[in-house]
């Protein structure tokens, strides 16, 4: 119930009365004022504020263990299973910034609930099935060649799929044509299976590379294909429980109770729909992967369809439905335009990554030419400008993406935080280079807790200590709220303070005690911005 003070004049800690008006039967501020009275606690003065009771901690009594709850350990494994189905980008679809958003909020959820105790599962669910394929097939047997598809295997892809909703307008044989292709595919039939696994091969090789750069994995790779064998028995076992109802020739699972429109599970020509899929997904996932939690990283627009699927699992008996979780978020325009894979309005993802990259190494090459591994620094900071430029946003919100904004080294961009954890390890650096012989862990610790309690506190670097071990509740409120945003802002918080501290306090020349303290305060500065940029994905340099 203790609240952090809107101004740090105020106080450290503050414990708001209002909870205990009525059953005290007293007016908070009064409340405030006999408790402030009656507070007794070494080294912490309580006052009041109105209706507030303010804690200010004894800097020199609490800064030692702050020092050492800052320093921090890792968080015991809970035994509990998290699957995050995340990223599952279309086959022979162009890997565009749409995709960005799942990949990286995906990622950084991975990482953030392994950091929390958790078991993590990352899943890559590729669009690899569906009325698309027929689409794909269709175009290719009409308009396609086999010189130019391998010359480009995805741009060539996306040509004909535009084409195809061109013609369409006209055309519309062609509907019925790329239906009947998804029926031959789905029945096995050879030239239609042939195909799809020549598109599936080159969009695989291609996506594999992307997820190279941006430093993402993948614990299975399970695309909706995998669970064809699987929806036979989802559909008996919604026809036995008398679940499944027809409407206009498809057959249907009833949400009227649950204000829903129906849940299409078998299209009036008998072929699967993508509800079928994600329900055998789901129960594999928990089946057989074990999963205690199920979170789909999939775009806002979908949310209708999750509550559809979840509403029908739970129909079905599976309690274990209220444990699937849809994480929605916004969409990513680009120059205030919305993409369109039909439409042919993509911005692939490569192009705007080399354009970043570019405009890092300008702003090195300007800065620091002396600077080794220019090339894979650029790439560090290139990158990590465009994942923290997405991660940094609260994911349910609209982003209009820019090059020009997410590069830069000002701000509230991750080339500012990568710069700000480069500067405090060229500190560190310089001086290990003038230091004597380290000491072991205890007797170092010692030593800092004297001279901590010496040290004088001023606001920038008590600020600081603060904040340093704020970073275990920041991590478990990011998990709470399936929120990324939450560790960069984090990471910001802690780079502007670093920024702060260091041009009011001299660090290498000050003298022994304050030095001792001062390098300890840049230490755990660093420590703190590489795990909050590894959570996110982003490298962190040791120098720029």
């Amino acid at each position: 119930m203790l609240e952090l003070p809107p101004n740090p004049e105020l106080g450290d800690a503050a414990f708001p009365c209002f909870t205990l008006a009525k059953s005290l039967r007293k007016a908070p501020q009064q409340i405030a004022s006999d408790l402030a009275e009656r507070f007794k606690l070494e080294g912490t003065e309580a006052s009041a504020a109105g209706p507030y009771l303010n804690f200010r901690f004894d800097r020199s009594v609490h800064s030692a263990s702050l020092l050492l709850q800052a320093e921090g350990q890792a968080a015991a494994p809970n035994g509990q299973t998290v699957v995050i189905d995340m990223s599952s980008p279309n086959i022979a679809k162009p890997f565009g910034v749409g995709h960005l958003r799942s990949t990286v909020i995906g990622a950084a959820l991975y990482r953030m609930y392994t950091e929390a105790g958790y078991r993590t599962i990352s899943v890559n669910h590729l669009g690899d099935w569906g009325t698309q394929f027929g689409k794909q097939i269709t175009a290719y047997k009409r308009w396609g060649s086999e010189e130019r598809l391998k010359a480009a295997p995805i741009r060539e892809s996306l040509s004909l799929y535009v084409r195809f909703h061109d013609e369409a307008v006209n055309d519309p044989t062609l509907e019925t044509e790329a239906r009947d292709w998804f029926r031959r595919l789905e029945s096995g039939d050879e030239e239609a299976l042939g195909l799809w696994r020549y598109f599936v091969d080159v969009s695989l090789s291609e996506f594999d590379r992307m997820y190279g750069r941006l430093g993402v994995s993948f614990d299975k790779v399970l695309g909706e294909s995998f669970y064809n064998d699987k929806m036979g028995a989802v559909v008996e076992e919604l026809r036995t429980k008398g679940l499944l109802e027809e409407s206009e020739g498809a057959q249907v699972v009833r949400l009227d109770d649950e204000e829903m429109p129906p849940c299409l599970i078998l299209k009036s020509d008998g072929t699967t729909i993508y509800p079928t899929r994600d329900l055998a997904t789901a129960i594999y996932r928990h089946d057989v992967l074990q999963a205690d939690k199920l979170l789909y990283v999939v775009g806002a627009e979908q949310t209708l369809h999750f509550r559809q699927v979840f509403a029908v699992l739970r129909k079905m008996g599976r309690k274990w439905a209220s444990a699937c979780q849809h994480i929605p978020f916004g969409l990513m325009k680009f120059e205030g335009k919305k993409m369109s894979t039909r439409k042919g309005k993509v911005v692939f993802l490569e192009e705007v990554l080399d354009e970043a990259v570019a405009r890092a190494t300008a702003i090195i090459e300007e800065k620091n030419p002396q600077l080794q591994n220019r090339e894979a620094i650029a790439e560090a900071i290139g990158i990590g400008a465009i994942v923290f430029g997405d991660l940094k946003n609260n994911r349910i919100g609209e982003i209009n993406f820019s090059i020009e904004e997410a590069v830069q080294f000002e701000g509230e961009t991750g080339p500012y935080v990568q710069y700000t954890h480069a500067r405090a390890r060229s500190v560190l650096r310089k001086a290990k280079e003038g230091s004597a012989e380290a000491q072991n862990g205890a007797a170092e610790y010692e030593s800092i807790k004297a001279s901590a309690s010496a040290y004088h506190w001023d606001e920038a670097s008590w600020e600081l200590l603060k904040r340093l071990c704020d970073y275990q509740t920041e991590l478990q409120r990011g998990v709470q709220r399936q929120e990324p945003s939450v560790v960069a802002r984090y990471a910001l918080d802690l780079a502007k303070m670093f920024n702060r501290f260091y041009h009011h306090n001299k660090v290498l020349s000050a003298a022994a005690g304050d030095k001792e303290v001062r390098l300890e305060l840049t230490r755990l500065t660093a420590e703190r911005l590489r795990w909050a940029l590894d959570l996110l994905g982003v490298r962190s340099p040791k120098e720029i």
